[in-house]
């Protein structure tokens, strides 16, 4: 048996072929390069470069089995598509020849492996070599034509270890695309799939079963018409369901549904296999029966869907998704709205129930896809004159009433803690959007929380998916981005391991680039958008939006680390804090100094003599209060020790406060927004090397050429509200007011009058 190829090439090869989908540019390279690799005919003389080739393209193919083989689909499908209407097709030649040596090769590494000592070898890459008969029979199923026959043997294989089985499921696939494409296939042979597959359904367990029922499906449904010997198995599972459901009626407590578990399973999974590949309402399979069997099975299913036990509920709801293939009207029914909504939008309920339930609609959205563009393409075959387009808009409008129905709750487990159930979610709604099923301006705000996910491949997706809005419906994510930021805060606080850490708005890695970095690049080559969307932002600095002071932290993160590159870009929000500042920050001072006078002189009422000694002494205590509030660099130093000062200004204040402590909490809270905003001016000063001249020159309204120069970031330059933090980490806003928080609040204060001194 031939030796693997270097593991470089190989490597090499997998990082190429992946990106079979970038621009044309890449696209085209990747394309050319493989023609000449793999999908040039070979002489039939030179045994030695087919035997290279083939075993280049089994590695490659084994290399990819954890991440999915969609690259090779869509080069072979290109290089085909390419010579469509050419009268020379080496593509289709070299792939003939490709099939037949790969077949060749199977049946040797079959004979190698009674030789123990290259077993696991050769075991592994008689595995590769029939998933890349089963990639070559997807795009081309006319190639195996010839070699169905032996192929089918291979479904008695006894199953030992993980390659045996998928052995069989990929013998399984290619007989089910190949089987029906056969003329005149002898009865025989038939007769012994059918019976193969049958055997292999029963002794084997989820995934041998699902691609099993599938193969039966395309041999009976469209070349055997066996239909009786279909029927025969459903009532097997369908008879086992109904007796072990009335058994437990009769007696919730008995033993007998947990004795009976495996069978119970099986049964649920195999009668929901069933109806997802035979109509069973069928004259064919029920005779002159009037009983509704698709309401029978929805009626049984939703039975142990009520079950105690997880795992029988599991099993039940993905028995109701096989069904709702074939008959997706049921979807409709109250009951199962029911189910899934409370499903999907119960916090408590289990984590492996709603992502069943994702999955459910994750398959039925994949099979209509599936099943739409075989339709055009038959129809486009046969009936060119027929209105394509309304054919499949009854089919799409079937799927679009059903995402309608379940919506709302799919977006809603984006902000689920579990990334598992964020990942199904974001399947649903990209395969939702991609087939055109709902309005897209719905999802944009949940699309931009996604994107700040902390696993890259969910955020790519969500961000893949924006820019593919962005291109067809221009404005809609600007119009929903301050939603956006908003949502992504609330997927940040679920996935938050650490509820007493704040949510932060970067990425805690090298580059600290702003979690929202993709949403601002987005925007940003707009001048009036981005304008828009950073004021909103500010806006929500504003004392009145009373937005929690954890998310403004959040917003302060991604506007400190936004990827500016123009100077325009941060001079224009430090432009806008200033504006904020001179009129928040001043009411808020102003307001905390009137709460310390009006409180201390409600304290208690004077009397006559007191009254006159006021009087005489009322222009000495209205400054010395007026001077405790004063900022302390505005105040004449005694002492030059900056501690020794800032103690007493501390204990200054502190001798005016009101009692009442309502003012000092909520000034707390309401600071917050002010200090972050000088310390995220003080940062982009920093991280931009900007002159306070600079700064102050700026002007709005000024050409946008002015202030059109790139931006020399500084390096290492970090923003660390520490103010902010500290307040939330001891939750100020919820402590008891302690003469210790007391004297923190006041410190804020002073911290506040300061950096307004230094605006």
């Amino acid at each position: 048996i031939e030796q693997p190829t270097f593991p470089k090439i190989t490597e090499m090869c997998v990082k190429m072929i992946r990106r079979v989908n970038d621009e044309e540019g890449i696209k085209k390279l990747v394309n050319e390069t493989f023609q000449k690799l793999w999908f040039t005919p070979t002489p039939h003389h030179d045994k030695e470069a087919m035997t290279r080739k083939i075993l280049n393209i089994t590695d490659v193919v084994a290399a990819c089995r954890d991440t999915g083989y969609d690259w090779f689909e869509q080069l072979l499908q290109n290089l085909l598509k390419s010579e469509e209407d050419a009268s020379y097709k080496p593509v289709k030649k070299a792939c003939t020849q490709l099939v037949d040596n790969l077949v060749e090769h199977i049946l040797k590494y079959e004979e190698s492996l009674s030789d123990s000592d290259n077993k696991g070898v050769n075991s592994g890459r008689l595995v590769a070599c029939i998933t890349t008969l089963f990639l070559f029979s997807k795009i081309r199923p006319q190639l195996m034509v010839k070699h169905a026959m032996t192929m089918q043997p291979y479904l008695t294989t006894k199953c030992s270890t993980q390659n045996d089985f998928m052995v069989i499921c990929n013998v399984a696939k290619i007989l089910e695309l190949v089987v029906p494409l056969m003329e005149h296939p002898s009865e025989t042979f038939l007769a012994t799939i059918e019976e193969d597959l049958m055997k292999l359904i029963i002794k084997y367990g989820m995934t041998v079963v699902q691609h099993c029922v599938s193969c039966l499906g395309a041999v009976v449904n469209k070349v055997t018409q066996n239909y009786k010997f279909v029927w025969a198995c459903f009532n097997r599972y369908y008879g086992a369901l109904s007796k072990l459901k009335s058994q437990h009626q009769e007696d919730p407590n008995s033993t007998i549904l947990t004795a009976n578990k495996p069978a119970l399973l099986r049964s649920l999974f195999t009668v929901g296999a069933l109806c997802r590949h035979f109509d069973f309402d069928q004259e064919d399979f029920k005779g002159n029966s009037k009983v509704n069997i698709k309401d029978k099975v929805l009626e049984l299913l939703m039975y142990f869907t009520k079950h105690s036990d997880e795992e029988v509920q599991t099993k039940a709801i993905i028995g109701l998704g096989f069904a709702f293939i074939q008959h997706p009207s049921l979807m409709f029914e109250q009951e199962v709205k029911t189910l899934y909504n409370s499903i999907l939008s119960d916090k408590n309920c289990s984590v492996n129930l709603k992502i069943q339930v994702l999955k459910n609609l994750q398959t039925y959205l994949q099979e209509e896809d599936t099943r739409m563009q075989q339709a055009d393409r038959d129809w486009k075959k046969v009936a060119k004159q027929e209105d394509l387009k309304e054919m499949g808009d009854i089919s799409s409008g079937m799927s679009s009433s059903i995402m309608q129905l379940y919506l709302k709750q799919v977006l809603e487990a984006f902000f689920h803690t579990q990334s598992s159930v964020r990942h199904f979610a974001l399947n649903v709604i990209a395969l939702t959007l991609n087939q055109g099923l709902i309005h897209p301006v719905q999802c944009v705000p949940y699309l931009i929380a996604m994107g700040t996910d902390p696993e890259p491949s969910m955020r790519n997706k969500a961000d893949q998916q924006l820019v593919e809005i962005d291109k067809k419906y221009a404005g809609f994510i600007h119009m929903k981005a301050v939603a956006g930021m908003k949502m992504s805060y609330q997927v940040q606080q679920a996935i938050n391991t650490c509820p007493k850490d704040p949510v932060r708005g970067f990425r805690h890695d090298e580059s600290s680039s702003a979690l929202c970095s993709h949403l601002y690049s987005m925007i940003r080559g707009n001048r009036q958008h981005r304008r828009a969307f950073l004021i909103s932002l500010l806006n929500l600095f504003d004392d009145t939006a009373k937005t929690e002071v954890n998310m403004l932290l959040y917003i302060a993160d991604n506007l400190a680390c936004f990827p500016y590159q123009t100077q325009e870009e941060p001079l224009f929000i430090m432009h806008h804090i200033d504006i904020t500042l001179s009129v928040s920050g001043s009411n808020l001072l102003q307001s905390f100094k009137e709460s310390m006078v009006k409180d201390k002189k409600k304290e208690r009422k004077p009397s006559s003599d007191e009254e006159t000694e006021s009087d005489s002494n009322s222009g000495s205590g209205s400054e010395s209060e007026e001077e405790a509030s004063k900022p302390r660099r505005l105040r004449k130093r005694v002492d030059s020790d900056s501690d020794s000062d800032e103690e007493n200004d501390i204990n200054a204040v502190m001798k005016c406060l009101p009692e009442n402590s309502a003012p000092l909490i909520e000034f707390a809270n309401v600071s917050q927004g002010i200090l972050l905003l000088l310390m995220l001016k003080q940062h982009l000063k920093n991280l931009c090397g900007f002159s306070d001249s600079k700064i102050q020159k700026y002007s709005p309204s000024e050409s946008a050429k002015v202030y059109d120069k790139a931006i020399n970031r500084k390096t290492g330059v970090h923003f660390h509200p520490k103010q902010t933090l500290d307040f939330l980490r001891s939750d100020m806003a919820n402590s008891k007011i302690t003469e210790e928080v007391k004297r923190s609040i006041v410190k804020q204060y002073l911290d506040v009058s300061c950096f307004a001194e230094n605006l």
